[in-house]
């Protein structure tokens, strides 16, 4: 299948985060794409790297193993999909930045394997802001006890926090479980004297929203690979 389209689809993508970013009065230095390339075979992420794109993410552990063999070495890529606790030393062995952290338990293995890998592994905490409960992530209620858990840690480096908006929702819900997300970095950055420079937030579908409020990473895969196909 030829994927010379994907090279078009990726400039308008980032050529639509540039106008936000000016729109909404934000830092263009702050602001990353992660071009996320879930069930899109090798040739589909070679089309991006060749325009530029180096940020990928995955959802799954076995699409990594899969693609980083054979890809090139410079890729940055990012597990962005729910982590179970029997794929985490793949993960840190294969993910530069982990977006999908949910529980203490996960905090301390990946800590372990990160020891074990003589490697600091760069994390995010998920966090459930919308309450929907077919979406993954811990209660706002518990993220300060995440953060902690994370900071004690030798071998994780914590970055930020990472969230899902409800899919098709008003621009006002967007707005506000994206500044809910900011706020509560805020305050974990004054509470614990750290600095958490990484939002996480924003997709295909709502990532000028994101953008607005302060998002850091926006993850874009259908905008780009187009729709996905999972039968």
């Amino acid at each position: 299948m030829e994927y010379s389209y994907v090279k078009q689809q990726l400039q308008t993508v980032l050529h639509s985060i540039e106008e936000y970013i000016v729109k909404h009065s934000q830092n263009p230095e702050n602001v990353r794409l992660v071009a996320v390339s879930k069930t899109f075979p090798p040739e589909a992420v070679t089309a991006a790297y060749e325009e530029g794109q180096r940020i990928f993410g995955e959802n799954r552990v076995q699409e990594l193993e899969s693609k980083t063999p054979i890809l090139p070495d410079d890729i940055e890529w990012h597990l962005i999909g729910h982590l179970q606790s029997n794929k985490a030393a793949k993960a840190v062995q294969m993910a530069s930045l982990i977006h999908s952290v949910d529980s203490e338990k996960l905090i301390h293995r990946i800590d372990r394997l990160a020891g074990e890998c003589g490697k600091v592994q760069k994390i995010l905490l998920e966090l459930n802001i919308s309450g929907e409960k077919s979406k993954f992530g811990q209660t706002a209620d518990a993220a300060m006890e995440l953060a902690e858990a994370a900071f004690a840690c030798t071998n994780i480096s914590l970055q930020g926090l990472m969230t899902m908006a409800p899919f098709g929702s008003e621009e006002c819900e967007l707005r506000r479980v994206f500044s809910n997300l900011r706020e509560i970095r805020n305050s974990m950055e004054k509470q614990f004297k750290k600095s958490l420079p990484e939002l996480s937030m924003g997709m295909s579908s709502d990532y000028e929203a994101a953008i607005a409020e302060g998002a850091t990473l926006v993850r874009i895969g259908t905008a780009i690979f187009g729709k996905r196909d999972y039968s």
